[in-house]
């Protein structure tokens, strides 16, 4: 159980009542002169969303919280609240959507403390319903372990570290997981893979992990795992390599996403694939102008050795599809041009099918987990053309990056599987209630919600 939460009582919890900006008035007319007094004079209140006032009981303990939101749906207002509140046992007195305000909750009470122990004292807040609070306790739980996985630097995270959590993950949920490190790589022909990761001292290897009946919906994700990103020859500059050990957030992504999936035992059959490198500079680096040959049989051109997330992810998707699932589904933080076009709050989707983009946008706007979709723009794919080898892995072109990494990525795609692309962020450059500074799960919440919608028999 998660600190910021009970679901038992020993005493009464504190109601807080979440006011909507618009209904501020009425609900302060019907209020005594005690407590407009408090709240005005006192206090010179402001009905500003995500206000935050006490108000004393006969006794001068805190009778009531008071949090203002901007309306019914403003649920990311009270992920303050965890931290700002006096340490306590809380309940929300009234709210249309009590799930969604639980969880932002919990999402605002994170904190990275594997390196610098926390000296705050949580609020609680006090889960009535054991359903509900299933659902919630897996989403956050899943979120914190993403945002743990993509805060921690790569000298504990490199590429055998973050193997080791996908096998601990199998462990917890009794799914299979292999692994494939260093020259089995290239004995099973992912040359891709290898190529990308030989100039580490930690191995690259591909994690496969399979869970659930073989008689359910194919189902199978697949995330990018650079433990850390020099750029390899192509170096980036020290300022482009400040956030890099972010790079893995993919394969955070795709992992968190199979405990959501494993813990609510949705019926399918889940495949993860992650491989997993780092983009290390050393006498055997791959090269700029090198060509590898991809387990599709693609040859592939090095254009620039920086641009080693699709030639990884190339060798994934190319087995992924193998087995042709039902769904296939990818997540990389890939390009700098997708949040050039986007920001960084806004995750990028790609898809071959329009009704999955759709539902896909339907579940973020309702989950306030926000993505937009990007075209997988054909005429782009001859900015990837090469004179040497079937195609090179970065485009002729400035423009459009976040297209042409995804118009690569569909060389390795049939058109028969339904696929999404993910480009995202995975990082809060600013804090916000909800969603602390630092490693963030992107659009999680809002695939998990489409996925348990679309497997989950109503």
């Amino acid at each position: 159980m998660l600190n910021c939460y009970v679901t038992t009582l020993d005493s009464l919890a504190t109601p807080i009542l979440l006011i909507p900006q618009k209904q501020a008035a009425d609900w302060l007319a019907k209020q005594t002169e005690f407590t407009k007094n408090w709240l005005f004079t006192t206090n010179n209140l402001r009905w500003d969303p995500g206000t935050i006032l006490l108000l004393p009981n006969s006794d001068g303990k805190i009778g009531r919280v008071l949090c203002c939101i901007a309306d019914e749906r403003d649920f990311w207002s009270v992920g303050s609240l965890p931290l700002s509140l006096p340490p306590g046992v809380y309940r929300f007195e009234q709210t249309a959507d009590e799930l969604r305000f639980s969880l932002a909750w919990g999402l605002g009470a994170y904190q990275f403390t594997r390196y610098k122990a926390s000296t705050k004292t949580l609020a609680q807040l006090f889960l009535p319903d054991a359903a509900m609070a299933a659902h919630i306790l897996n989403i956050v739980e899943s979120t914190y372990w993403v945002r743990d996985l993509i805060n921690t630097p790569t000298d504990d995270m490199g590429p055998s570290e973050l193997a080791h959590e996908a096998v601990l993950l199998a462990k917890d949920y009794g799914a299979k997981v292999t692994q494939l490190v260093g020259p089995e790589l290239l004995k099973n022909n992912y040359a891709s893979i290898y190529t990308v990761g030989r100039a580490s001292d930690d191995p690259p290897r591909l994690v496969e992990l399979r869970w659930g009946s073989k008689s359910n919906p194919k189902l199978t994700l697949v995330g990018k795992g650079v433990c850390f990103d020099t750029g390899g020859l192509d170096l980036k500059p020290a300022s482009g390599m400040a956030l890099m050990k972010k790079d893995m957030a993919g394969a955070a992504h795709v992992l968190g996403l199979a405990r959501m999936i494993m813990h609510a035992k949705l019926p399918v059959h889940l495949r993860v694939l992650v491989p997993i490198v780092e983009n290390a500079v050393a006498g055997n680096a791959y090269r700029p102008g090198d060509v590898i040959k991809s387990r599709k049989g693609l040859t592939i051109e090095v254009g620039n050795t920086d641009a080693e997330g699709r030639v990884i992810l190339a060798d994934a998707l190319a087995e992924a599809v193998s087995d042709k699932p039902d769904l296939l589904i990818d997540m990389a933080t890939l390009t700098g041009a997708a949040r050039v076009a986007l920001g960084t709050e806004l995750a990028a989707i790609f898809t071959n099918r329009d009704e999955l983009a759709e539902k896909l946008l339907r579940h973020a706007e309702e989950e306030l987990d926000p993505m937009w979709r990007l075209p997988l723009f054909k005429p782009y794919r001859e900015l990837l053309n090469s004179s040497i080898a079937d195609i090179s892995n970065a485009s002729s072109e400035a423009y459009g990056g976040a297209i042409t990494a995804a118009v690569f990525l569909k060389e390795f795609v049939p058109e028969e599987i339904p696929w999404i692309h993910f480009d995202m962020m995975a990082w809060n450059l600013r804090g916000r209630p909800g969603r602390p500074a630092g490693g963030e799960a992107n659009a999680l919440r809002a695939v998990f919600a489409y996925l348990k919608g679309r497997f989950v028999p109503h």
